[in-house]
C-alpha cells in the first residue's frame, strides 16, 4: 500500500500488489492541473519540467502513456527597466541553446564576460556529471556499515560505489566543486562575471523556491540541483508539459495502473497503524476504513508522516526531535494568471499579430537586473514583510501549448519571492494581504510590459500558508524542507535515515523531503521502492 504513483508503478511491475490513496481530488501532489478559471488549465503549483529522472521516464514508458513535451530552445529572457537611447528599446538579455547567440547576447553588457561564459557553462556541466551517479543511488547505511553483520557490511560498502565514482569523475577539480556547494552564489558568480544583468539572471537558479539569498553560503548547490535536469536526451533542458504539470502525474499513474495498481482520489489518511511488534499495519482513512499493509511509502513531508500521522509513542524522542528541526521555511508565492492577450514588453515591442514570440515562450525574469535587487527582497521578508520589489520568474505555457487556453488568450504562471509564511505585526495572510501583494507584482509586470494590466481576466493566489492547505507542503516549501547543505544527501531527513527507511518497520519516506531532494524528479520514490522491495521478504 503507497501514497504514491511512482513507487505504485515500481513495486507493481515487481509483483507487489499496491493502492495510491491521493488526499485531494485531483492526483498528483504539487504536480497538477487544475481549472481554476473556466477555460484555463493551470499548473498550479509546480509548472516546468526538467529533473524527472531519465530512467524513470523510460522504466515507466511515460510517453506511451500520454506525456508530451513542448521544448524551449530559449531558456531565459531578462528584461531591464531603463530609458529608451536614440528610439532603441531597453535592452534585454535572452539566453538559450544556441550558443553563439548566448555570446552575442552577453556581449551587449560585457566583452569579457561573453568569453567565459561558456567556460563557465562547461565547469557546471562538469560538476553535474559528476554527482549524477548520486542522484539515482540508496544513500549509504551508515549504521550498517559500522555497526552492522558482516554481511550487511558488505552490502554497505557497495553503496559508497557511487561516492567513489562522483570523487573519480570530479577528479581534480573536487576543490572548485567543494566551494561552489559551500559559497554564496554571489562570490562565484562576482568572481567569473562583471554584469550586473547576467549575474542576477544566473543567481535565479540559485534562490529559486529557496529562503536565501545569493549572498547565503551554500546556495550554490541549488544552482547546481536546477541545472542537473534532461528532457528526453537533452541535458540542462526545460519544458512545458501539454495539458500542464497533472499530466506528468496522469502518465505516471497510467504506468502503474497497466501493471495493476489500484488508484484513489479524496482518501486522506488520519491515521498510519503501528503493531505492538513496531511494524507498520497499514493506514486508516479518515472515514475511518482500514487499509491493511506491511508496507507504507508515504509522500508527504517528513513532518506530516512522522509529527501527524505516525503515533508518537511507535518512534523514539531523538528521531521526533530531529524532525520536529527540519526546516521549512518558504519564500514563495505562486500566483496563476489568466490574460486576453500575451505580454507585451518594451525591450522586446511586438510590432503586430498575437503569434508568441520565442522571449514570451521561456522564463522571463522580472527585477533582476542586479543581484542587489534580489538581495533587498530577501531582506524584506526576512522581516516579515512581502518584498517591495519581489523576484519575479514569468512563465506562459500556452505560448507552445495551445491546449490550456482558449484561443487568443493565455495562462501565465508568476513564481514569486520573497513572502513570509508569517507576516510581521501578527498580521494574517487574508484576501487583503494576498490581493495587496499580488497588486504589487502586477504593477512590477506593468512597468515592463504596460497594458498587462487590462489584459488580466483572473488569477488565483497562493502564499506559503495555501500551498501548505492545498497541497499538505508544510510551511509552503517546495521541496518539502530545505535543500541546504545540512539537509542533503546522508542527512536528508535525518542522518542514520537517508536510506528511506524509518524507525517503524515497513513506514518509508519517498517524497522530496527524502534523497536527493525537491523538484519533480521521481527519484526519491523510485529508490523507496526498491529499499522497501528488498525489505519486503524480512517484514
Amino acid at each position: 500500500m503507497l501514497l504514491s504513483s511512482v513507487e505504485a508503478a515500481y513495486l507493481q511491475k515487481a509483483g507487489v500488489k499496491t493502492a495510491v490513496l491521493e488526499r485531494r481530488h485531483v492526483l498528483g501532489g504539487a504536480a497538477v492541473t487544475e481549472e481554476i478559471i473556466p477555460g484555463f488549465k493551470f499548473s498550479r503549483a509546480s509548472y516546468l519540467l526538467s529533473l524527472l529522472r531519465p530512467q524513470i521516464y523510460r522504466d515507466l514508458e511515460l510517453k506511451k502513456h500520454g506525456l508530451k513535451i513542448y521544448f524551449r530552445n530559449t531558456y531565459s529572457y531578462t528584461p531591464l527597466l531603463e530609458d529608451s537611447v536614440m528610439g532603441k528599446p531597453p535592452r534585454s538579455l535572452t539566453l538559450g541553446i544556441n550558443k553563439s547567440e548566448n555570446l552575442e547576447q552577453i556581449s551587449q553588457f560585457s566583452k569579457r564576460d561573453a568569453k567565459v561564459y561558456l567556460e563557465y557553462e562547461a565547469l557546471l556541466d562538469h560538476f553535474v556529471n559528476s554527482i549524477d551517479p548520486l542522484i539515482d543511488s540508496i544513500p549509504v547505511d551508515t549504521a550498517a556499515l559500522t555497526q552492522g553483520s558482516l554481511i550487511k557490511r558488505i552490502r554497505a560498502l557497495k553503496t559508497l560505489k557511487p561516492i567513489m565514482k562522483t570523487g573519480l569523475h570530479l577528479g581534480q577539480y573536487i576543490p572548485h566543486f567543494y566551494e561552489i556547494i559551500t559559497a554564496p552564489a554571489a562570490k562565484i558568480l562576482h568572481r567569473w562575471f562583471e554584469s550586473e544583468p547576467l549575474k542576477a539572471t544566473l543567481a535565479t537558479d540559485a534562490v529559486i523556491g529557496a529562503m536565501i539569498s545569493p549572498q547565503t553560503p551554500g546556495s550554490g548547490y541549488v544552482l547546481l540541483h536546477h541545472v542537473m535536469g534532461e528532457l528526453e536526451g537533452h541535458r540542462a533542458a526545460w519544458g512545458y508539459v501539454e495539458g500542464g504539470m497533472g499530466s506528468v502525474s496522469m502518465s505516471i499513474a497510467k504506468a502503474a495502473a497497466s501493471h495493476g495498481a489500484s488508484i484513489f482520489t479524496e482518501k486522506p489518511v488520519d491515521h498510519i497503524l503501528v503493531g505492538n511488534n513496531g511494524k507498520t499495519n497499514g493506514v486508516v482513512l479518515q472515514d475511518g476504513t482500514e487499509v491493511r499493509s506491511k508496507l507504507v511509502l508515504s509522500n508527504a513531508t517528513a513532518k506530516v508522516t512522522f509529527l501527524q500521522l505516525t503515533p508518537q509513542d511507535a518512534l523514539p524522542d531523538d528521531f521526533i526531535r530531529g524532525i520536529s528541526k527540519i526546516d521549512y521555511t518558504s519564500p514563495v508565492t505562486k500566483i496563476n494568471v489568466a490574460v486576453d492577450r500575451l505580454p507585451n514588453f518594451l525591450a522586446t515591442p511586438q510590432k503586430e499579430g498575437t503569434k508568441s514570440l520565442p522571449h514570451h515562450q521561456t522564463s522571463i525574469h522580472l527585477n533582476c537586473e542586479d543581484i542587489s535587487v534580489i538581495d533587498k527582497a530577501y531582506e524584506d521578508a526576512s522581516s516579515g514583510i512581502p518584498s517591495e520589489r519581489p523576484m519575479i520568474e514569468m512563465c506562459i505555457p500556452s505560448a507552445l501549448d495551445p491546449t490550456i487556453a482558449p484561443s487568443g488568450c493565455h495562462v501565465i504562471s508568476m513564481f514569486t519571492q520573497y513572502t513570509p509564511y508569517a507576516l510581521a505585526d501578527g498580521r494574517k495572510w487574508d484576501d487583503k494581504e494576498r490581493n495587496d501583494y499580488a497588486d504589487r507584482v502586477f504593477e512590477c509586470v506593468e512597468q515592463y510590459a504596460p497594458g498587462f494590466k487590462a489584459s488580466v481576466i483572473g488569477r488565483d493566489i497562493l502564499t506559503p500558508p495555501d500551498l501548505e492547505r492545498i497541497f499538505g507542503l508544510t510551511g509552503g516549501n517546495i521541496f518539502h524542507g530545505a535543500m541546504s547543505l545540512d539537509q542533503l544527501f546522508l542527512v536528508r531527513p535525518l542522518p542514520s535515515y537517508a536510506n528511506y527507511r524509518s524507525p517503524i518497520k515497513g513506514l518509508y519516506l519517498c517524497g522530496s523531503g527524502a534523497h536527493p531532494g525537491g523538484g519533480v524528479m521521481g527519484s526519491a520514490g523510485r529508490n523507496a521502492a526498491l529499499v522497501a522491495f528488498a525489505d519486503l521478504k524480512t517484514l
